[in-house]
């Protein structure tokens, strides 16, 4: 990693950081998501990072974003505790594979796949409204079901370096009929073992501006108890209907990549 990509240390990078790791944090507790789909394209845009170094940063803000909100949620028994180590743990074994998938699929067709695949989601989230009594319970159908979720999680992650919320939270709603809360609280705490074992992996290649993590990931842990908080409070329809236009912004995003991505072959 060259030096040159870093931003000089200054008050408005600090300044920056704190405005990105509050609207992270808030986004962060209201849908179950890492917060870094808002991180990563805010320090590239304003503060000149390289896509790299910000996604590394991104990661090792999760961490202390992820627990806060897994604290917050759990504290309401909105968190399935069995259920998210099986998400992670297999989430961990698909990021191999999606890493090892990167070469030898075409970026630009896959992120098209996955715009197809949020839109399908947006539609069927005005379709399915999560009762708020619904558990997530372990079967013999449910327990292989979160294996396979967590190995297309973790390759999908591997390949777009999307956040596993953007895929758990909406497939534990529909696929699995949970609670709104619970698929939340459980996507939150499904990341935070998957973060770390990437920032680590992140810190030896020198990958995370620190400092910059550091100031994101604490001015977050404020906002996302207050995030958790209005989930909690609005009606699973609206919280539905909040989640979908999220998701626009996600496929927006992912859509501009694809364009640029086709442009530059």
């Amino acid at each position: 990693m060259t030096f040159e990509t870093r931003p000089t240390r200054s008050a408005r990078l600090y300044l920056v950081c704190i405005g990105v790791g509050l609207l992270a944090g808030l986004m962060s507790g209201l849908f179950g998501v890492g917060g870094g789909t808002v991180i990563v394209p805010l320090l590239v845009l304003l503060l000149g990072f390289d896509q790299r170094l910000g996604a590394g940063t991104s990661l090792a803000a999760i961490v202390p974003t992820a627990s806060v909100g897994v604290i917050t949620y759990a504290i309401d028994g909105h968190v399935a505790w069995l259920p998210a180590l099986i998400l992670a743990a297999f989430a961990v074994v698909g990021a191999q594979i999606g890493t090892w998938l990167l070469p030898k699929l075409s970026q630009t067709a896959l992120r098209w796949a996955f715009v197809a695949f949020l839109v399908v989601v947006m539609v069927s989230l005005f379709f399915v409204i999560p009762s708020r009594d619904a558990e997530l319970e372990l079967t013999w159908i449910t327990g292989p079901g979160l294996a396979l979720l967590g190995v297309i999680t973790g390759t999908l992650a591997g390949l777009l370096g999307v956040g596993g919320g953007i895929i758990v939270v909406p497939a534990l709603l529909l696929l699995f009929g949970t609670s709104d809360l619970i698929a939340k609280g459980t996507s939150l705490l499904m990341m935070i073992p998957t973060a770390i074992s990437g920032t680590v992996g992140n810190l030896r290649r020198s990958n995370v501006d620190v400092r910059a993590a550091l100031f994101i990931g604490v001015a977050a842990c404020l906002t996302t108890p207050v995030g958790a908080l209005i989930a909690k409070f609005v009606d699973p329809f609206v919280g539905n209907v909040l989640f979908a236009i999220f998701l626009v912004f996600i496929a927006s995003q992912m859509a501009v990549k694809a364009v640029r991505g086709r442009h530059q072959h």
